[in-house]
């Protein structure tokens, strides 16, 4: 294959890719009509679980554990923490708002990176910082009274657990010796060992077996745990890093568009200002460099 031609099939997959994780955040809120938070977000993550190791057989890498002390550290913070976080949140917050939220991890992982990584951030990221505080505060709208403040704030938790996850990662797996696909499936499947004691530790409604509910899980298990790991794996292989970054970017955004003309969400004019602030803001903090302390 030429490069021109390797290069459009990575951006196939990242539209692809982008496409698939936006509109899952239409779908995790609507199978919240059919059974309760948590145990759609185990059962989820224990099917992903089973799709990304069928996934390890079939691009026949090694299913060796990675060192076990961090892959469960990762675990808990990246899918027990953020999934169970995220399908909270989308109890009573709106998928677009909820999407938003969650994918101010760069913003957190800013403010982490610098005491953890001792990754000292330039003025100009820290100017992007303040914007998306003051985008965060148009969000939160505290003139308002209580509103969906809970929803909020555990979006908001679910962004700082994931960019904990990256320190996390990136502290015990910098030297490359694990697999982004394999660190992924381990972590994934400690993670869902945590979601399944708190399903079972937190009442709920009984799940409603039903088409709507067994095509959401099959949509988070195969589509955007499965299918959406390898397609990142090769945007990963064959994009530079700038140009992989957009999905961050796009997902949240998309997420907003599509849950505005499938849920009929739409953000009042403070929101819309504070999803426009956000937004630039996170384009800043991405495109930024960093220096180290």
């Amino acid at each position: 294959m030429s490069e021109s031609a390797s290069r459009r099939g990575a951006l196939l997959a990242l539209a692809v890719l982008t496409l698939v994780w936006s509109y899952n955040w239409v779908v995790m809120k609507q199978v919240l009509q059919y059974a309760g938070p948590f145990e759609f977000a185990a059962i989820r993550a224990v099917l992903a679980t089973v799709v990304l190791f069928i996934v390890l057989v079939l691009q026949r890498e090694s299913l060796r554990p990675p060192p076990l002390r961090p892959a469960i550290l990762l675990g808990l913070a990246q899918t027990t923490a953020f999934q169970g976080l995220v399908q909270w949140a989308l109890v009573d917050g709106g998928a677009g708002k909820t999407a938003l939220l969650a994918y101010t991890m760069p913003f957190w992982l800013l403010l982490l990176a610098w005491p953890l990584l001792r990754e000292r951030p330039d003025r100009r990221r820290l100017a992007f910082a303040a914007l998306a505080a003051l985008g965060l505060i148009f969000v939160l709208q505290p003139w308002s009274g209580i509103g969906e403040r809970l929803s909020t704030l555990l979006a908001l938790a679910s962004g700082l657990t994931w960019a904990l996850a990256v320190v996390i990662s990136k502290r015990a797996f910098a030297g490359g010796s694990v697999t982004a696909l394999r660190l992924t499936a381990w972590q994934m499947g400690f993670g869902a060992i945590g979601l399944c004691v708190v399903a079972l530790l937190v009442p709920e409604r009984a799940i409603e077996w039903s088409a709507p509910f067994v095509w959401g899980l099959a949509y988070n298990a195969v589509l955007a745990s499965g299918l959406a790991w390898v397609l990142w794996a090769l945007i990963v292989q064959r994009l530079p890093a700038t140009v992989a970054g957009i999905v961050s970017l796009a997902v949240p955004l998309c997420g907003v568009l599509l849950a505005w003309l499938l849920l009929g969400e739409r953000p009042d004019a403070w929101e819309g200002i504070g999803v426009a602030l956000i937004g630039a803001a996170l384009v800043g903090i991405s495109q930024a460099p960093a220096r180290t302390a």
